[in-house]
């Protein structure tokens, strides 16, 4: 071998080895469920590295996203959430050009497949550098992040990719189950390590507020924490649970799933919203696990380090105690309720003297042609189940932008209480709008809702 072609290889194992994400089996072909462990190469080389491919990196991914959809701020007439922010409306996916909605639901899956017709916005949509991954937040979180604590969440190598108008309102309310008198008692501020006690003192036990503090206490993760192989400038304390689920909802930060390789099999996640999960009974990426507590412990050891349980070793990885600490957070997250639903009665459904037209037929078209309520159950609108959509009927596999779409798999029904406080949606995010929601079931499922029909279901998913 020659010297420059060895300096060449050398090169090509250090870059591999300097990102944790990639997996050996998509650098050299010999297959591993381990990502490297020591790194060949310096931090500042690494980061200087990695800083200067960033603006090409975040260019090439927001094309895709303007590819795919329209990014424009369109608020809805008169809608908003409960602190005020607009609800986004229309549908922002694309089609292909001479296309309509009409035309395309009218066709079999294999004929959209064959026709390469299947709308780039229906797609799983990739993490913003997906072959490195990892937790990437909205800008307006690390700004008061940084503001309240000092503490800086920015990667220097990737960005947040959606715009602020597609994600839930900051900071977000909260509800309790255990005082609904007091309405919304987040005093419209990010609930963190210095004003948990001031908020909660008195309206939680003592059991509670300490799984408060633990829910908002840094620990070592990922792509935050001391070692050489981070993606923060500085040695980093770490994420916070409420980092990602802020006020005990979602800001919509990002991550990759932890449960299958090699990466680019990956899917993204788009953070879930706490509320409610009193009433849910299966969690995780995978719904493997089967209380809160579970989750919250999987997320500790597990899901920071992207299920690397060598990596979480070498990171730093938080063992909680089971019997106390665990326990204590669990019981605070059981506490987060549902924004209120005025228009709604005790069993879920719409009160008749409280609700349009409008949102009464699509109410009836939610239970009816539409076929909704056979996953969403009222009163929550969720059967506590995993459904298969079978999205590849309608594309071949394709990679693209690091990721391998092959499908979604089995995914959790989500419960669609507080639902227009909760974009954006799907599993990964890719659908920006209620009304996009509303095409990609119509068209996955075949449901050939017309678009009076698409457009008082909207409106009924907006009382929820």
């Amino acid at each position: 071998m020659t010297a420059s072609l060895m300096r060449g290889c050398l090169a090509t194992l250090a870059m591999s080895l300097a990102l944790p994400g990639a997996q050996a089996t998509e650098t050299n072909d010999v297959p591993t469920s381990y990502s490297p462990v020591v790194i060949k190469e310096r931090f500042d080389a690494i980061m200087q590295r990695m800083s200067a491919d960033k603006a090409g990196i975040m260019d090439r991914h927001m094309a895709l996203l303007k590819q795919r959809y329209d990014l424009s701020d369109k608020p809805a007439e008169g809608q908003t959430m409960t602190r005020g922010k607009p609800i986004q409306s229309g549908v922002r996916v694309k089609l292909a050009d001479g296309k309509s909605w009409d035309e395309l639901v009218s066709l079999s899956p294999e004929q959209i497949r064959q026709q390469k017709l299947f709308p780039l916005g229906f797609m799983p949509l990739p993490h913003p550098n997906h072959p490195e991954g990892g937790m990437v937040f909205p800008q307006f979180h690390i700004d008061e992040v940084k503001k309240i604590e000092n503490r800086d969440l920015t990667r220097f190598d990737l960005d947040f990719d959606l715009p602020d108008h597609f994600l839930p309102e900051f900071p977000a309310p909260i509800f309790l189950t255990t005082r609904p008198d007091l309405g919304d008692v987040s005093q419209g501020k990010l609930v963190n390590i210095r004003n948990y006690f001031e908020l909660f003192n008195g309206i939680l036990n003592p059991k509670q507020l300490e799984g408060l503090r633990l829910l908002v206490t840094t620990f070592p993760q990922q792509q935050f924490n001391a070692t050489d192989d981070r993606r923060s400038e500085h040695p980093h304390p770490g994420v916070a649970c409420l980092d990602c689920h802020a006020n005990g909802h979602t800001n919509a930060a990002t991550h990759l799933a932890g449960d299958v390789r090699p990466q680019k099999f990956r899917h993204r996640i788009d953070t879930p919203t706490l509320r409610g999960v009193n009433i849910q009974q299966i969690f995780g990426s995978q719904r493997a696990l089967k209380t809160v507590e579970d989750f919250t412990e999987f997320e500790q050891r597990a899901a920071y380090f992207d299920g690397d349980i060598v990596l979480a070793a070498k990171k730093g990885v938080n063992v909680l105690e089971r019997g106390s600490q665990v326990h204590f957070m669990g019981e605070f997250q059981a506490l987060l309720d549902f924004p209120p639903a005025p228009k709604l009665n005790v069993e879920g459904r719409l009160d008749p003297t409280k609700a349009s037209e409008q949102e009464l037929r699509g109410e009836q078209i939610f239970h009816g042609k539409g076929a909704c309520a056979g996953c969403h159950v009222p009163p929550y609108y969720t059967d506590h189940l995993m459904h298969d959509l079978k999205t590849e009927r309608f594309y071949e596999p394709q990679e693209y932008h690091g990721v391998m779409a092959v499908g979604d798999g089995p995914i959790k029904t989500f419960p669609l209480r507080g639902i227009k406080e909760s974009p954006p949606y799907l599993h990964d995010g890719r659908l920006l709008t209620l009304e996009d929601t509303v095409e990609f079931f119509n068209l996955v499922l075949q449901r050939k809702l017309n678009q009076q029909e698409k457009a008082d279901l909207v409106a009924f998913l907006r009382t929820l």
